[in-house]
């Protein structure tokens, strides 16, 4: 009996150095970026058109990329006539899936290889996981059928052989972030980005005036780790066309996202008038943002898309405001309605 007692406190002993040699799971240094490239080149008369590429990546401490998503905001709208469509829905191409129907029609390397644009977008993703910014600028296209594809087999191979021009520069953009949110943490993380888009400010055009196509798209980041939020970033873009009875389009000069323009939005500029909870504070349209992305770290994608709002006291009239004190003070006190839906959209397509 001596002998079992003995051999079982050794066991025990052996067991606790064993638990106490065992370290905790060491936090890293990461950070959130993303970036978004507009273009509205392939509008034509009747067809309104804004094609927006948005990349997110998490970077490590060194530089290189642990994650990376994208997808893209192809907007379009009938404008014949000069008509248009506020009531107008829109899906992006990761969103349509298989329904966006590149699959089988698009061989660029005639190698009988032509996949849906979310698969190939996806071997894209994989293909610049681990590499620094550098390495993503210096990837080489050749011009293939009127596209220019990849040059490296590797990616090739992996069915990659669409256009991937627009998905560098956005991958570049993201990883040089200067507004990017930095995070620390030993958990695994996945990582999601979206984008939503409205027409509801679009006018037709009349006889005496020309009408002008709003496609507004909000667009979101967010890394998540057990459903909760450890980061995340929001921007927007509000990209106008100008359309003629005859239904002829003429985009105007895109100048850059709202965090882009930064103090270039002029929103401070424009004080009490949007001064919407007549605390004497306006900041800076990037700052608010980065306010929010601030405030729903922690939250789930359910508790962001929950979080409720009030009408405006002063400022912007039927704007939709924060009801969170602890949001306003930091001094967010824009429409949230379509930044909440992002954000939490964006949890939702977490991979």
């Amino acid at each position: 009996m001596k002998k079992i007692l003995a051999l079982a406190l050794c066991l025990c002993m052996v067991l606790c150095v064993v638990a106490c040699g065992e370290k905790a799971p060491e936090e890293k240094d990461y950070k959130l970026g993303m970036g978004i490239v507009v273009s509205m080149g392939s509008s034509a008369t009747n067809n309104a058109q804004v094609d927006a590429t948005v990349a997110t990546v998490v970077t490590d401490a060194d530089g290189k990329i642990v994650l990376c998503r994208i997808d893209v905001a192809q907007n379009k709208m009938d404008v014949t006539n000069g008509a248009v469509d506020t009531a107008k829905t829109f899906e992006t191409k990761m969103e349509l899936g298989d329904r966006y129907g590149m699959a089988g029609k698009v061989d660029n390397n005639d190698d009988g290889v032509m996949k849906e644009w979310h698969e190939q977008t996806k071997a894209f993703e994989t293909y610049v996981t681990g590499k620094t910014v550098a390495e993503v600028e210096a990837i080489k296209t050749q011009e293939a059928k009127g596209h220019q594809i990849a040059v490296d087999e590797a990616l090739l191979s992996a069915g990659c052989s669409m256009q991937i021009t627009d998905f560098i520069q956005a991958v570049v953009k993201a990883c040089k972030d200067e507004q990017g949110m930095s995070f620390k943490t030993a958990q695994t993380f996945t990582l999601g980005v979206a984008a939503k888009t409205t027409a509801a400010e679009s006018t037709a055009a009349t006889a005496e005036a020309e009408g002008e196509v709003k496609m507004y798209t909000d667009f979101a980041a967010s890394v998540v780790a057990d459903g909760k939020i450890l980061a995340s970033l929001n921007d927007a873009i509000q990209p106008v066309i100008k359309v003629t009875a005859a239904g002829e389009v003429a985009p105007q000069e895109f100048k850059g996202t709202k965090r882009e323009l930064k103090e270039g939005y002029n929103m401070a500029t424009y004080g009490a008038n949007l001064d919407n909870n007549g605390d004497g504070k306006v900041l800076e349209w990037y700052e608010q943002s980065l306010a929010f992305s601030k405030h729903v770290v922690g939250k789930t994608g359910a508790e962001v898309a929950a979080m409720k709002t009030v009408a405006a006291t002063q400022g912007s009239v039927g704007y939709m405001i924060s009801a969170d004190d602890a949001l306003l003070t930091a001094g967010c006190t824009i429409q949230i309605g379509g930044i909440c839906a992002v954000v939490a959209q964006s949890v939702t397509n977490a991979r």
